[in-house]
């Protein structure tokens, strides 16, 4: 590592931009590197470029839509499916002392 102290401003202002230019052409090449290295792994799979950029990934698992397991007796679209956090009217329900069976469905 150089002794920076020895310089003038200008020299550092100077080697400052130098430095900048660098870690642009640096980081450009290291981008096209990974990008040819990503293309040969793509075309080693038999991927295409298109499918890459797309992002189509194969669904691994399914969504699956969960029961309705509680629903408010006066309102018939506040629903819960017993999973997460409880929602407002859960809580306000329960709060009031009532039971979360007498919510069940």
């Amino acid at each position: 590592m150089q002794d920076l102290s020895k310089y003038s401003l200008s020299q550092l202002r100077q080697l400052d931009t130098q430095l900048i230019e660098e870690l642009k052409t640096r980081h450009l090449l290291s981008v096209s590197l990974a990008r040819e290295q990503i293309l040969h792994i793509a075309r080693s799979a038999g991927v295409s470029v298109k499918d890459l950029l797309v992002g189509k990934a194969p669904k691994i698992a399914t969504e699956r839509t969960v029961a309705v397991k509680y629903r408010h007796p006066d309102d018939e679209m506040k629903q819960w499916s017993g999973r997460g956090r409880q929602p407002r009217w859960i809580k306000e329900w329960l709060s009031s002392g009532k039971n979360l069976d007498q919510a069940k469905i």
